[in-house]
């Protein structure tokens, strides 16, 4: 079913009650946005502020078909954004694989899926952004105007130069289904090959690859998703029932699914993860509803099982000695995958990840998180718990992938937990430049800074 845009008219309405929420504060009171959903995991205190009234930021402003542009308000999330354009036979350049997320938050926190070995992220495709400053100012960033500065550093700042509450970003055409094709490899290294040679030339064996990720059920049996746009009315699968996407991998070598559904294969099932919740077991999963089968939902019921500390209780009832939650996403040069990939299932030893190819759009680098152009990476996902001994470190595992991964020339996601001191931080993510655009944007320091936002555990 389409979202129709909201128009200008709404927009300009939103943004006045911004404003003016804005206005309200007490002039030396930090800002924070007043939302109700995240799809961060960083352990924070309880906000002791109000924060800006963003209601009615939600949407798509307008959809230019001839141009292939959208201007998107910054809290639409993904869901409402494809179904707004995908009727016009279009999509953003990259789909985040989580319907929830939105697009102001995959620009400034990043985003990824499979189409970025070729589209590369999604700040890449943004033409212009309206840009809520600490100041209370709007400023409209391009990459060329007065404020391309603010346009540079915006991406994987998470909100410490202010929010965007307009980006007019490009979409590309595509056609109704996705073919699938699962290729089993048998180590990290002959996958991290065949990675390479796709990035580069974008086919595999004489087929057209419009899009592709992988995963890893371990270090010998990885498969690579690779998947080819067609307008190929057929018989395609429904992973939003009882069937789950990713064990399908194992199971068949070719699938065909419909745009829409390939576009959020991942989200019903969260990936893998929903299986902590029960909703993979076939008995329960009929009684699940499938309205309640997505992501947000399972992020609501950590939330909740971190208030009421249920799974804290079954550890003790367990005699579990000691448990680390390790969620993040990192991404290594695709010389480098094998090697972290056997070294973290030696020393974490989670399984599945998830491995998703990305190359920058073209030949501009991004100052805070510092890709080469013309070169291949992989992101790698993990995310659950791990048991630790007692008396463990905080974040021993997690100080020690940020470790491991700098040392491959990599680089850590920051939407969740983070331990790294002051000056390794400045060193990988800009800090220093970054507060340059901050003193300019915001000069009484009322946003907290990246550092603070991705490190500092108040």
């Amino acid at each position: 079913m389409g979202v129709n845009p909201v128009g200008a008219v709404a927009h300009a309405d939103a943004v006045g009650r911004l404003k003016r929420s804005y206005d309200a504060l007490d002039p030396a009171a930090p800002i924070r946005l007043s939302k109700r959903t995240s799809n961060l995991f960083r352990q924070r205190a309880a906000a002791s502020v109000p924060g800006l009234d963003v209601s009615g930021l939600d949407g798509v402003i307008c959809v230019d078909p001839a141009a292939r542009t959208a201007d998107v308000q910054g809290m639409c999330t993904y869901e409402d954004l494809v179904a707004t354009t995908l009727p016009y036979g279009l999509i953003p350049l990259v789909v985040p694989q989580l319907k929830t997320i939105t697009l102001g938050g995959a620009v400034t926190g990043l985003g990824i899926e499979s189409t970025s070995f070729r589209n590369g992220l999604p700040h890449e495709s943004v033409v212009e952004m309206d840009v809520f400053t600490g100041a209370g100012e709007i400023v409209t960033a391009t990459p060329d105007n007065e404020h391309a500065d603010l346009f540079a550093a915006f991406p994987n700042s998470y909100g410490s130069l202010g929010y965007a509450i307009r980006l007019r970003i490009e979409l590309e055409a595509v056609p109704g289904f996705v073919e699938l094709t699962h290729v089993r490899f048998d180590s990290l290294e002959a996958a991290a090959t065949a990675i390479d040679v796709i990035g580069e030339s974008r086919e595999w064996s004489g087929m057209r690859v419009d899009a592709f990720d992988g995963t890893a059920f371990s270090p010998d049996e990885v498969y690579l998703s690779l998947a080819t746009f067609t307008g190929h009315q057929q018989r395609t699968s429904d992973y939003t029932g009882q069937h789950i996407y990713y064990r399908s991998i194992q199971q068949c070598g070719r699938d065909a699914l419909t745009m829409h559904d390939y576009l959020w294969r991942w989200d019903t099932d969260w990936f893998w993860c929903s299986a902590a919740f029960g909703a993979q077991n076939v008995h329960l999963r009929r009684l699940w509803p499938k309205r309640f089968r997505r992501s947000d939902v399972y992020h609501r019921l950590i939330g909740l099982d971190t208030r009421l500390g249920l799974s804290a209780r079954l550890d003790q009832l367990r005699n579990v000695a000691g448990r680390e939650r390790v969620i993040q996403d990192i991404e290594v040069p695709v010389a480098r995958l094998a090697e972290f990939g056997h070294w973290f299932d030696e020393h974490v030893g989670m399984r599945p990840v998830w491995l998703c190819p990305l190359r920058l759009r073209g030949d501009r680098a991004w100052p805070h998180y510092p890709l080469s152009p013309h070169t291949t990476y992989v992101n790698v996902g993990f995310w659950g718990t791990v048991e630790v001994p007692a008396g463990s470190p905080d974040g021993m595992l997690n100080r020690a992938i940020e470790q491991k991964v700098t040392e491959l020339g990599g680089h850590k996601s920051l939407y969740s937990d983070a331990f790294f001191d002051r000056e390794t931080f400045d060193s990988i993510y800009g800090g220093a430049a970054l507060d340059v655009v901050r003193e300019h944007y915001d000069p009484a320091g009322r946003l907290a800074s990246l550092y603070e936002k991705a490190v500092i555990r108040r």
